[in-house]
């Protein structure tokens, strides 16, 4: 399953160059600079303004004498009005949170009108500033004090500060409301070599971590996917796997527990009228058990790390008998373990669940199973591994709706055979009980993988065959499967 790669972007805003203080701010560059001055400085801006005036009279090159007769403020006024027509400072980039790789636009707010008075209006309290110390900025002029941080409400005296929807902010204070942190080391995410930050998501829980993680050696969970904080300590199973806290509150663990689950996927069975008459013994393993299951096992068609097997053959499987404990360092403990041997009496000698997986997880896989016992029990021969595993995948999908999708309701299994077969039943009660928020969400991330699943066999085969059930039914595929080895179109 791919991860996603996100990149963010923002703007930074100079402020501008002028008297703070007592003393001058110098910016970067001239270019992204806008003057302040005091009143010191009237006597040069005069003749500035003069100059500029001779440069657009047509007789260049004549000595032209500024005009001392225009009132003070009305040249500064003049002055200040050609000073805010200048370019504006360009916008570097700055990262802002939950923003994919696109530059967010920085909306400077309307220009100050200045009144015909020649007074100069903050921008921010409202009142004049006169002939005193002031900044430009935003296409506005400031008192130095009412230029403000929105985060601290504190002066801004930096040369640089940040902008996010038209508010100014201490770049210290943008960074930490608006700087993505990582969900594993807590720790700011760096930026990349071109100055933006990077960082990977998880595609369904979006757990936003560094790219650096990945090859870390950061361990995920085995059920949920997600990566294991550093502040969360994982618990570790006896193959190695890792489980999280809230995986391991419904986590099945022996054989024993898991018998409550299978009688309720048998009665979801019954319910769509398919029930399977022959006992099939149920074990819960460890992943090195059932990896010696699949090598001996002559047939069936298996994802790259099996979680479930559906076995025709006679061996002998080791099983976990009891529960384990968890010890220090978070790890699994005290497993008891013992051989149990399949003999063949039907089609079917077992079938094997991987153990430490969430009650929904180790659910959907045994629905799974089960279909293939019934499909081998009931003659369906020579499916293609498309057919087989595609229509496996609905009815592990279609019991994760009656779970989760139906409210865990008695009619759950009763509406699912209404309309998808022509033959009525009646549903008994499946014990579910309630489901946490966390359940509930884990129950939708097990449903989009089965419907995002990639591979031909299990991906373009549950899509196929969903379709197929959707509309025909599911006992009229199963009808027309049995005959043809396809699904209907």
């Amino acid at each position: 399953m791919g991860w996603l790669n996100k990149i963010f972007k923002g703007s930074v805003n100079r402020v501008s160059r002028g008297h703070y203080d007592g003393s001058w701010h110098e910016g970067n560059s001239p270019d992204h600079i806008r003057g302040a001055y005091d009143e010191s400085d009237n006597e040069d801006m005069d003749r500035a303004i003069a100059l500029s005036l001779a440069e657009g009279d047509p007789d260049k090159g004549k000595a032209v004498e500024p005009d001392y007769s225009l009132e003070e403020d009305e040249q500064l006024a003049r002055a200040l009005q050609e000073s805010l027509n200048t370019e504006s400072p360009p916008h570097q980039h700055v990262p802002v949170r939950n923003v994919p790789s696109e530059s967010i636009p920085t909306r400077e707010p309307p220009q100050t009108v200045f009144p015909s008075s020649g007074y100069r209006t903050c921008a921010g309290c409202k009142n004049p500033i006169g002939h005193g110390r002031f900044l430009s900025c935003m296409d506005a002029v400031w008192h130095p004090q009412c230029f403000r941080c929105f985060a601290c409400n504190k002066p801004i005296s930096e040369y640089e500060f940040a902008m996010h929807e038209d508010q100014p902010y201490h770049k210290s204070c943008y960074k930490d409301f608006f700087h993505p942190k990582c969900d594993v080391c807590k720790n700011f995410i760096p930026t990349n070599k071109n100055g933006l930050i990077e960082y990977r998501a998880h595609p369904f829980w979006m757990q936003k971590y560094c790219p650096s993680h990945e090859d870390d050696g950061t361990p995920r969970c085995c059920s949920c996917e997600r990566m294991e904080p550093t502040d969360v300590k994982y618990i570790t199973l006896e193959d190695g796997r890792k489980l999280c806290l809230e995986c391991l509150t419904s986590a099945t663990m022996d054989s024993p527990e898991c018998q409550h689950l299978y009688m309720d996927i048998q009665e979801f069975f019954e319910g769509l009228n398919m029930k399977v008459e022959q006992q099939v013994p149920l074990l819960l393993v460890e992943r090195q058990a059932l990896n010696e299951a699949l090598e001996a096992e002559k047939s069936g068609h298996h994802l790259p790390e099996t979680r479930g097997l559906c076995l025709s053959e006679e061996q002998i499987v080791r099983t976990i008998l009891r529960r384990p404990t968890i010890g220090p360092g978070n790890r699994i403990m005290d497993m008891i373990t013992g051989p149990y041997k399949l003999v063949r009496r039907c089609e079917v000698t077992a079938i094997l669940i991987l153990y430490g997986l969430p009650r929904l997880q180790t659910g959907s896989i045994l629905a799974h199973e089960m279909m293939h016992a019934y499909l081998r029990l009931k003659g369906y021969r020579s499916l293609s591994p498309q057919v087989e595993e595609g229509i496996c995948q609905v009815l592990s999908h279609m019991w994760l709706e009656s779970e989760i999708i139906a409210g865990a309701t008695s009619n759950a299994a009763s509406t699912s055979a209404a309309s998808s077969s022509s033959s009525s039943s009646t549903a008994t009660s499946s014990k579910k009980g309630a489901k946490t928020e966390f359940e509930k969400k884990l129950g939708a991330f097990i449903k989009n993988q089965i419907e995002t699943d990639s591979s031909v066999e299990y991906g373009d085969g549950f899509r196929v065959g969903n379709r197929a059930v959707e509309r025909y039914g599911l006992r009229s595929t199963l009808d027309h499967m049995k005959i043809t080895g396809s699904f209907p179109i």
